[in-house]
């Protein structure tokens, strides 16, 4: 009598370029959003993909590269599918899966407690645009909206010579900060302080980085599932009961140049918000730095200019 066992069906091994390909099939169809540290499906799958198996995340994915032939174990290509399964059945944005996310090269811890980092502000940072400006009694540098740290630390990291505040409203997100922090090894430079809005010290600050919570309301109700992942209270620019986005940002600015240095700078990010910044602060003189999304992202302003809107 024929046997009526099934034998099941074998997954045919994958390459790891072939994986990474199917991963980002997957994503593409399944509509995820991207922007939490990638831009498109093939660079998250990789991520996912090659942090997974425990791989440099610079393997090259080449065809031609030996390492892009190497073909998965079934074990492996299981440990991959669930990571992918659960990025589109969750929506939660990949740092928070892997409890890593990487900003101009550094790596940081994340989790639900803060929003992941991708400040443009680091860039300036790390590329040298805000040298010109910065005069010989630059020592103390404040980084508003800390979240996880991650301004604060590149900040530590570009400037050996300085000292950092590191400030947030968020005593979850601060914890976040205190792991990175330690991380480094910069907790002998960077300060941590819970504050709502700019701390008042008593004692200037040199430069304020602040990449604050700026998103319009209109944006903040269709927010994709990624992005309602993180804490609001860091998108959400209405706090005091406004809709362009730009509450925070009207104390900061008022605030601000009391805590200033004659010759400090504030670098704040406003992101994809120009027209209602420009609309909100018409008067304001400020010096638009280049990142890579463009030229309108991130202010750089001069206490000078601070005053004179504040006239």
């Amino acid at each position: 009598m024929p046997s009526s066992r099934v034998t099941p069906a074998v997954t045919p091994p994958l390459s790891l370029q072939s994986c990474v390909q199917t991963a980002a099939d997957r994503l593409a169809q399944a509509g995820v959003v991207f922007g939490h540290g990638t831009t498109c499906a093939f660079d998250e799958a990789a991520w996912l993909v090659l942090w997974r198996l425990g791989l440099p995340l610079d393997t090259s994915l080449d065809a031609d590269e030996s390492s892009a032939q190497r073909l998965l174990t079934p074990a492996e290509q299981a440990r991959v599918d669930a990571l992918v399964t659960a990025r589109i059945t969750t929506r939660r944005p990949a740092a928070y899966l892997m409890h890593e996310a990487w900003l101009q090269g550094v790596s940081f811890f994340v989790d639900e407690r803060s929003a992941v980092p991708r400040s443009l502000i680091a860039e300036v940072l790390m590329e040298g645009h805000l040298d010109y400006w910065l005069g010989e009694s630059f020592h103390r540098v404040l980084d508003l909206c800390t979240g996880n740290g991650s301004l604060a630390i590149i900040a530590a990291m570009v400037y050996p010579d300085v000292k950092v505040q590191a400030s947030d409203i968020s005593a979850p997100a601060l914890e976040v900060a205190h792991i990175n922090i330690d991380r480094h090894g910069l907790h002998d430079r960077i300060a941590v302080r819970q504050c709502d809005g700019i701390p008042k010290t008593g004692s200037h600050y040199d430069l304020i980085l602040c990449n604050p919570p700026y998103v319009n309301a209109q944006s903040m109700a269709c927010l994709p599932p990624e992005y309602q992942a993180e804490p609001a209270m860091a998108l959400d620019g209405n706090a005091d009961g406004g809709s362009d986005g730009m509450d925070f940002i009207r104390r900061l600015l008022a605030d601000a140049p009391a805590q200033m240095g004659t010759d400090a700078l504030l670098v704040l990010e406003i992101g994809h918000e120009h027209a209602n910044f420009l609309t909100a602060f018409p008067r304001l003189e400020v010096v638009w730095l280049e990142t890579s999304a463009g030229e309108d992202c991130v202010a750089l302003l001069t206490r000078a200019a601070l005053l004179s809107q504040l006239a």
